[in-house]
């Protein structure tokens, strides 16, 4: 790969690793990528008040967040659709009505409700056990969801998206016939193991987001690279001339993407970039 390319990464499990660290490898990679010559994008499930300053240290072209709902690129907002206020009461009362515990995902920061920290710890321990957490058993919610506020106003108007605490994976089907206007997912584990249920904005995927972004850029598909590691970034490895999976990354992932790379803590970022010439090792 001579070209300018530009690159998609994911950031939970591709470029951190699952226990929330940044291989030092990884940092290496992009940096030289882009001194290279190539933009690279985070294209997350996060909102941009869950992007830590060591994340934002690496130095990238821009964003692509929400699952696809906010593009930003070159310190500019490209895009930004949002659930509206009255989804948001709907989806508010609809889960204060069946006793589960959530928070809401924006640009503003994450909004718990009432209970949250006290519902989602066992949940955490049990996804960050999961993930290889060492001591995963004794963390606390706010040791996994940093930034969570609590007690501010639940009725809003700024949301990406919203996650729920599954009481079992009934609720998400529920959740589909309850809101056939939004986008309904689980997070946290693959089919009916998932811990979370999220709702977000219909029709948004990161492959929108990518669309989005080369009609902004006037780029051409063909010079796209993404980068992930779960089931949801599959639209986003689609929607990409080139996709790469990372070795630690789900099954159906890596049956998707046309290269496979090293695990994530295993050099997997670096090993991909030098695979594919956009570095030298």
């Amino acid at each position: 790969m001579s070209s300018r390319k530009i690159l998609f990464l994911d950031v939970d499990g591709t470029i951190t690793d699952y226990e929330g660290n940044i291989p030092a490898s990884c940092v290496a990679a992009i940096q030289t990528a882009r001194a290279n010559g190539h933009l690279a994008y985070m294209c997350t499930g996060r909102s941009k008040a869950e992007v830590p300053p060591e994340l934002e240290a690496i130095g990238f072209d821009g964003m692509l967040g929400g699952n696809g709902s906010y593009v930003e690129s070159a310190g500019e907002v490209v895009m930004h659709q949002l659930i509206t206020a009255d989804q948001c009461r709907h989806i508010v009362d609809w889960l204060h009505g069946r006793g589960l515990e959530f928070y809401l995902e924006s640009n503003n920061g994450l909004f718990a409700s009432e209970n949250f920290r006290e519902a989602a710890r066992p949940v955490l321990r049990t996804y960050a056990g999961r993930k290889g957490v060492e001591g995963a058993d004794e963390l606390e919610t706010d040791d996994v969801m940093h930034g969570m506020v609590y007690g501010a106003p639940l009725y809003r108007d700024d949301l990406n998206k919203v996650s729920f605490i599954l009481s079992s994976y009934q609720d998400h089907l529920d959740s589909i016939e309850e809101f056939p206007d939004l986008e309904c997912h689980t997070w946290g584990g693959a089919g009916e193991t998932a811990l979370f249920g999220d709702m977000g904005v219909r029709g948004i995927t990161k492959a929108h987001a990518v669309n989005t972004l080369l009609e902004h850029l006037g780029a051409d598909r063909a010079d796209t690279v993404a980068f992930g590691d779960a089931k949801i970034d599959i639209p986003m490895l689609e929607a990409c001339a080139t996709s790469v999976a990372m070795g630690s990354g789900g099954d159906e992932c890596k049956a998707a993407a046309d290269y496979v790379t090293t695990d994530v803590d295993d050099d997997g970022i670096w090993n991909a970039f030098v695979h594919l010439g956009l570095i030298e090792d």
